[in-house]
């Protein structure tokens, strides 16, 4: 193959970050929680987490049919309507007014379709063309998701005061627009490889006897094998958590720093600030050094130390929330464990079960992602209505985590 007649495959990088920094303002969710929960909206800690509950399972599930989708049209395409679905989810909330259900529709409903629709993309076309380096490709292509939540949050909150401003129902709009213009641009380069192209000067190494790696499992064929079935938990239990935290950090951090004597608007900073830098920088951070890690030690031994680590430290950060610097210390910790999650998983699935159908593959395996979804930051608002402690929900977290973390050490490539 002539592969200097070939598009740069960093290319793909690029357009791989300009999306996924759009995909990424669903992790923005809690610097809108405050006002939400304020006049005129007035709505419970439960429907806030609701709303984003209900965005990440759209998001987890569409993907199924955006992995299977990218397979027969091209990826282009594929991107393209994500971006004008979660762009036109965020323009309609604009006219929805305070309706809670208006809200669930266009922000989690339809936005989180988008965000199923196009994320798969990057990472499908990005494995693809990094054979050579899959773990940090996928770091790489999913990074912007997490540094998104902090440019999303900082435009809203302290840095361009958007909501202050303009009010939450106008930050909506401004980036619904924002969103399609910049995945429409992202999208120009999502095109796969020529068929059997391999990096220059790479050499694909030798399969062991009876991998599955070896050659291409179709969905159908994966989803018979105790490795999704063993993925599909861990990546449940690892989301759960870290979503527990995005949905809630801010009214948990207000919460413990206010018992400690902070004044409303000091717990409030503080507790922002924990979200949309610490835990938002780490996310991003944690996608790229795990993914680089995971190349170096393996799949199976990343996910499980990340796990254990998690696991720990959801045990103990409900003792942290009312220090800042443990918060910070604690929020980022959560944050780059949690980020791990979105390198680790895409590269162990095409790992296991080849890359050709590594989009329909993993589009099965990531609605483990919409489950984890549903249960972490719900289980986090109603255990804040009902008991006023966080603690109730962390806890089991960790518990969760700790077992994803004793599922991997029985990682084991499937045979075919």
């Amino acid at each position: 193959m002539e592969n200097e007649k070939v598009m740069n495959r960093w290319l793909v990088v690029v357009g791989a970050i300009l999306i996924q920094l759009c995909l990424g303002a669903i992790y923005a969710w809690s610097v809108f929680t405050p006002s939400l929960k304020a006049d005129p909206f007035n709505f419970s800690a439960t429907q806030t987490q609701a709303i984003f509950s209900v965005g990440l399972a759209a998001f987890a599930f569409v993907m199924i049919l955006a992995g299977r989708w990218q397979q027969q049209i091209g990826p282009k395409p594929v991107a393209m309507l994500g971006g004008l679905v979660l762009g036109l989810g965020y323009i309609l909330a604009k006219f929805v007014g305070t309706s809670f259900i208006g809200l669930l529709v266009t922000i989690g409903l339809i936005g989180g379709a988008g965000i199923g629709l196009a994320y798969v993309v990057p990472i499908a076309v990005g494995v693809k063309w990094f054979p050579d380096k899959k773990g940090l490709i996928t770091g790489l292509a999913v990074a912007g998701f997490g540094f998104g939540a902090l440019i999303w949050v900082k435009l809203a909150g302290s840095w361009g005061h958007l909501i202050e401003s303009m009010g939450v129902s106008n930050v909506f709009l401004l980036y619904g627009f924002i969103f399609l213009v910049v995945v429409f641009l992202g999208s120009l380069v999502m095109k796969n490889p020529p068929e059997g192209y391999k990096p220059a000067g790479w050499t694909p190494p030798a399969p062991s006897s009876g991998a599955a790696g070896s050659v291409d499992l179709s969905p159908s064929q994966m989803l018979k094998t105790g490795q999704f079935f063993k993925l599909w938990v861990m990546f449940i239990f690892g989301s759960m958590a870290g979503l527990m935290v995005i949905g809630t950090i801010k009214l948990f951090g207000i919460d413990a720093l206010q018992k400690n004597g902070m004044s409303v608007a000091e717990a409030s900073a503080i507790a922002g600030t924990a979200m949309a830098v610490f835990y938002s920088l780490a996310n991003g951070i944690g996608r790229i050094a795990w993914g680089a890690i995971s190349d170096r030690i393996g799949r199976k031994v990343a996910l499980t130390v990340m796990m254990a680590i998690q696991g720990v430290v959801m045990l103990i950060f409900f003792g942290m929330g009312g220090t800042p610097g443990l918060l910070f210390l604690g929020a980022a910790l959560i944050g780059f464990n949690f980020g791990g999650n979105f390198a680790l998983f895409p590269a162990a699935t095409a790992d296991s079960f080849g890359s050709k159908y590594i989009g329909a593959n993993y589009g099965w395996v990531f609605c483990a992602y919409g489950f984890g979804g549903i249960f972490g930051p719900m289980l986090g608002g109603i255990v804040r209505d009902q008991t006023g402690n966080f603690a109730y929900a962390f806890v089991p977290a960790g518990i969760a985590c700790l077992i994803a973390a004793v599922l991997g050490l029985t990682l084991r490539t499937p045979k075919k």
